[in-house]
């Protein structure tokens, strides 16, 4: 039985958004996600890394194998976000200007 993390964000009210946003990331990336399930996306990233991941018990899994999976996921949100403040900083230096 696949156990359902019960994560406590900062920001209270913001799991649907940071959904929203790891799938359109994810799509970006060239990942086929569904919009209703975007956590899904791990499967298809870690068949193309190689990794067994499966829905259920995943005890065979190393801790590597587990970072790189969702390493790859967060890390190209990571690169995203990064990508839009430095948009936001270029639109607010341009209008100080």
């Amino acid at each position: 039985m696949a156990r359902r993390r019960n994560r406590q964000y900062a920001v209270p009210g913001v799991g649907q958004a940071l959904q929203t946003f790891k799938a359109e990331v994810m799509r970006n990336e060239g990942y086929a996600v569904d919009p209703n399930r975007p956590d899904d996306v791990k499967f298809e990233v870690a068949k193309e890394l190689g990794i067994p991941l499966q829905q259920g018990s995943n005890g065979q899994i190393t801790t590597e194998s587990a970072g790189l999976i969702g390493g790859k996921i967060g890390g190209s949100m990571v690169r995203e976000l990064i990508r839009l403040a430095e948009q936001q900083l270029a639109k607010e230096r341009q209008s100080e200007s």
